[in-house]
C-alpha cells in the first residue's frame, strides 16, 4: 500500500511539472509570434496611478499616451523620451539606462523565460523574475491566454513601477512614424 501511495505521489509530481512545462512552452511560442502589441494600461508608481494606451513594437520601441495628464512616453529603440505637453517638461534618456532596455527586448525576455522556472501567482498568472545588472524585473503572463499582462520594475528614480496591461491586441498595423521621438516644446 505504501508503495502505491508513493507511486501516485511521484506520478502527480511529474504531471504538475509537465503542466508547468506545457504552460511555459505555450507562453514562449505565443510571445515568439508576437511582433507588436497594442493595449491599455494602468500603472502604479509609488501609490500614484496613471492610465493610458500604448503600442509596442519589438525590439525596444514603445509609444504611450497617458490619460488626463497630457503626457507621452516614446522609445525609438535607442532613447526614451517622456514629455508632458502641459508643463513643457521634456526628459530624454538612453534606453540602456532604463528598464525598457530589457522589458522591450523580446529576444532577451525569451532567453530569460526559457532559462527560468517561473512561479504561478493566484492560479492566474505565471511570473518570471530576473535580475540583470541594476534591474530587477518581474514579467507576468496570463495562464489561459499565454499573453503578457504586465511587469514590475524599479525606475531610474528608484520608484517601484507596476504596469498592468489589458485589452491587448497583437500584431496590429502600426502607423508610420509611430516611434519618432518628439522634439522639446519651446516657449
Amino acid at each position: 500500500m505504501r508503495r502505491l501511495i508513493v507511486f501516485f505521489f511521484l506520478i502527480s509530481i511529474l504531471y504538475i511539472d509537465k503542466l508547468d512545462a506545457s504552460i511555459k512552452k505555450n507562453i514562449i511560442q505565443n510571445f515568439s509570434e508576437t511582433n507588436n502589441l497594442s493595449f491599455k494600461f494602468k500603472q502604479n508608481i509609488d501609490e500614484k496611478t496613471q492610465e493610458g494606451n500604448c503600442v509596442i513594437e519589438y525590439p525596444k520601441k514603445i509609444f504611450c499616451e497617458y490619460n488626463k495628464s497630457e503626457k507621452i512616453l516614446v522609445s525609438n529603440g535607442k532613447n526614451v523620451v517622456i514629455q508632458n505637453l502641459n508643463s513643457k517638461q521634456y526628459y530624454i534618456y538612453p534606453i540602456e539606462k532604463t528598464a525598457f532596455n530589457l522589458i522591450l527586448d523580446k529576444n532577451f525576455l525569451l532567453q530569460k523565460i526559457n532559462s527560468s522556472e517561473g512561479d504561478i501567482i493566484d492560479n492566474r498568472y505565471l511570473r518570471f523574475k530576473f535580475v540583470e545588472g541594476d534591474n530587477q524585473i518581474n514579467i507576468f503572463f496570463d495562464l489561459n491566454s499565454f499573453n503578457i499582462v504586465g511587469w514590475q520594475n524599479i525606475d531610474i528614480y528608484q520608484n517601484l513601477v507596476i504596469t498592468y496591461l489589458f485589452n491587448l491586441k497583437k500584431n496590429i498595423q502600426i502607423k508610420k512614424g509611430q516611434f519618432k521621438l518628439p522634439s522639446p516644446i519651446n516657449n
